[in-house]
């Protein structure tokens, strides 16, 4: 990794990328601290002083932008949640799978554009939703029409930058744009886990032998739970493809044997983004029209304790278990869901048959399909279940004597985001190398 880097600031084309990237992000973490307008700052800190539920949820993902209510509030979920409703459609309504497999760039670029349409629409939604949320916390200079529409529009705006600021690192950068804001925003929080192991450690000024191997047990976990992660993200088996002898042209081109390499973890993240998304929906609705649920007793308060126990420990032990069982069948379901959508046997299988391709002990056509789901369905539940554990892990660990739960969700964007950057730095030395070979 640190090798990829040194080879990367060597390169000048390479380093024009990284450091655009890194400008682009230092206006991100500029931009989450310019506040919405018609926001009272005095009251805001008051109200945000301690985010839970679905705003914590949003508050580190975007890097504290929430509980600041800065113009990056929403971050890029709206985004997020847009790609995941395409990707779905696109699963259902034929142009739209047409467009996907078939359309090449043109197709590309109108799933983009219908992305980002849906993406304004949802962030529309999403930040009436929050003014109606916080209406009555005071934090806003007032409740006229005018001051709601500014709250709207700076929030719409702040994601709509967001976008733009990911498709230009994409394009521009080292790429993976959307992914290195959201991996910048949960960062961000790092230095505030510093100072609580800290005070931890020194607990009022007092030397805590007991907080000092606490703290020593958090750091020792969060490196365990690293390398669990990046052994996950790293593996893959590899199946065994040989290609007959053929002619091509007036030559006969010898056989060949190569490998299918099918990762581990196929799904990466997205399943627990969903699953989170899916968990936290029925709150942020209920929410919109029900201000203070919070403080209110019926199903519709169980419901919401119940969605929002994702995110905190608030609401009871019952809540969380409940939670954390549907939480950890969603992501199981998520992840066969996203690994099929990525990998289909049935094509693949087709693939290898048309260019004479065969798996050693495996025969063509239907039973290498079947010899495929069988290895991929094996592989998705080993990683379905450790994405799951690792979701899981942080909600129950709330209920021990612990201060600090390992951030699993966040270790795995994080660790997921770095080794697919250190990639994409590696293809673009690989480029440079080829355009300097050829130049030559």
């Amino acid at each position: 990794m640190f090798k990829t880097l040194k080879n990367a600031l060597k390169t000048p084309d390479v380093r024009k990328r990284l450091l655009y990237t890194l400008l682009l992000l230092v206006v991100f973490r500029l931009g989450c601290y310019i506040t919405v307008p018609g926001v009272d700052s005095i009251a805001l800190n008051e109200a945000m002083g301690n985010t839970q539920g679905i705003a914590g949820l949003i508050d580190m993902i975007s890097g504290g932008a929430f509980s600041r209510f800065s113009v990056f509030a929403m971050s890029i979920s709206p985004y997020i949640t847009a790609s995941i409703v395409i990707q779905l459609l696109a699963m259902i309504i034929p142009s739209l799978e047409r467009l996907t497999k078939e359309g090449g760039e043109e197709g590309r670029k109108k799933i983009n554009r219908y992305t980002k349409i849906l993406t304004i629409i949802l962030a529309l939604v999403e930040s009436i939703g929050i003014y109606f949320a916080y209406q009555s916390s005071g934090i806003f200079v007032d409740n006229s029409f005018l001051t709601g529409a500014l709250v709207v529009a700076g929030l719409v705006a702040g994601t709509s930058i967001l976008m733009w600021l990911g498709d230009q690192i994409t394009n521009k950068g080292v790429g993976n744009g959307i992914s290195l804001l959201i991996f910048i925003g949960i960062v961000s929080g790092l230095p505030s886990g510093v100072v609580t192991l800290w005070n931890l450690i020194m607990q009022n000024g007092v030397f805590s032998t007991t907080g000092l191997l606490t703290a020593l047990g958090i750091i020792i976990g969060a490196i365990v739970l690293v390398t669990g992660v990046v052994f996950v993200q790293q593996a893959e088996r590899r199946i065994p493809v040989q290609y007959s002898k053929k002619v091509v042209g007036r030559k006969m081109v010898g056989a060949q044997n190569t490998h299918i390499p099918l990762k581990l973890a196929m799904a990466g993240v997205m399943p627990i983004i969903f699953a989170s998304s899916f968990m936290t929906f029925p709150a942020m609705i209920i929410q919109i029209f029900v201000p203070d649920i919070a403080s209110q007793t019926g199903f519709l308060a169980g419901l919401y304790n119940f969605s929002i126990a994702t995110s905190t420990s608030n609401v009871g032990i019952g809540y969380s278990i409940a939670n954390a069982i549907v939480y950890l069948l969603l992501i199981l379901g998520f992840t066969y869901f996203y690994t099929y959508a990525t990998f289909n046997p049935a094509e693949v299988s087709n693939n290898i048959k048309k260019n004479g391709g065969f798996i050693p002990g495996i025969r063509a056509g239907k039973p290498t399909t079947e010899y495929l789901s069988s290895v991929i369905s094996k592989l998705t539940l080993f990683g379905g279940l450790f994405l799951a554990i690792i979701a899981v892990l942080p909600m129950l660990l709330r209920f021990t004597n612990l201060n600090i739960a390992f951030g699993g969700t966040s270790i795995l964007i994080v660790v997921g985001v770095a080794l697919e950057t250190v990639q994409q730095l590696e293809s673009l030395l690989a480029m440079r190398h080829y355009k300097g070979f050829l130049e030559k």
